[in-house]
């Protein structure tokens, strides 16, 4: 396994690294009153020196990059939470750019463009109009994500999407092909994330199915660094941690295409979970959230 990061960890970030996973017993994070407990929710750490900051602290030192990557585990209500507090305050404390979202694919920037012109009069709108008018896709459960979608759809800057259309994703299983570049595709990166894909599946995966996922997460993780690269910033993306991840996500291929460009990582985690400096700049640790049986 490669030293560069705890695999394990970033296994348990991915659990819907390469395709959307359905929780139909999840709870619905929402309200202002659970915005407000954001403050006091879990543990801080900046990765570059271990200290322990507040929401505040986090909020002043993130609130300046022009770029932000929110590593989120999709099915934590938690880090929905936390998306949703970041949406509401980062704009206070400077003018926000533009919020990418993983959950949304290049097919459906018209049907969001169109939404937001419509919402911006603020109708009053059922969510379940919403989903369909923006053909919502059901492996992201929309009880986790209404909250940071109707935010973002309501706030006066572009939301933008982040990850490749249903069709895209065909064609490459069928015809493979990596991104171009030589850090975003090192052997040590794809090598660590073919052991991602081989642990997730208990090692049942066939080499042409390996070949086929490698090059779907490689070009997922291409198309957000492009559009994170292209978006009005100050820009946030929220993606899976996998694709988050400094080790062998959408910073190394934003690297490739823009040397220049260092994004911030905030990794949000659970307890139990070991993030490092190899991974993001800052880690939000929650608790793991209680199992319905």
């Amino acid at each position: 396994m490669s030293t560069l990061f705890s695999l394990k960890s970033l296994i348990i970030l991915a659990t819907l690294a390469l395709s959307a996973c359905s929780q139909p017993t999840l709870t619905r994070p929402s309200r202002a009153s659970a915005l407000n407990d954001v403050n006091t929710l879990g543990t801080i750490i900046d990765l570059h020196n271990g200290e322990k900051l507040t929401s505040q602290e986090l909020l002043t030192r993130v609130a300046p990059q022009p770029r932000l990557i929110v590593g989120e585990k999709h099915d934590n209500a938690q880090h929905h939470l936390i998306e949703m507090w970041l949406i509401k305050n980062l704009p206070q404390q400077r003018p926000q750019g533009s919020v990418l979202l993983e959950m949304l694919t290049i097919d459906q920037q018209p049907r969001v463009d169109q939404l937001k012109k419509w919402i911006k009069d603020d109708p009053m709108v059922r969510e379940g109009r919403i989903q369909t008018l923006l053909n919502w896709q059901q492996g992201w459960p929309w009880e986790m994500y209404h909250g940071v979608v109707m935010q973002t759809l309501r706030a006066p800057y572009p939301l933008l999407v982040a990850n490749l259309s249903r069709e895209q994703v065909q064609s490459l299983y069928k015809n493979p092909q990596l991104p171009a570049g030589k850090i975003s595709t090192a052997p040590q990166v794809q090598n660590a994330i073919r052991e991602t894909i081989v642990t997730m599946h208990d090692g049942k995966i066939e080499p042409a199915q390996l070949k086929a996922m490698l090059a779907i997460q490689q070009q997922r993780d291409r198309f957000m660094a492009q559009q994170l690269l292209a978006a009005p910033a100050p820009a946030m993306l929220i993606a899976g941690g996998y694709h988050a991840a400094k080790t062998m996500g959408v910073p190394l291929h934003m690297q490739d295409l823009a040397p220049s460009s260092r994004p911030i990582v905030l990794m949000l985690a659970e307890t139990g979970m070991n993030i490092t400096l190899a991974q993001a700049d800052y880690v939000w640790y929650v608790p793991q959230p209680k199992t319905e049986q």
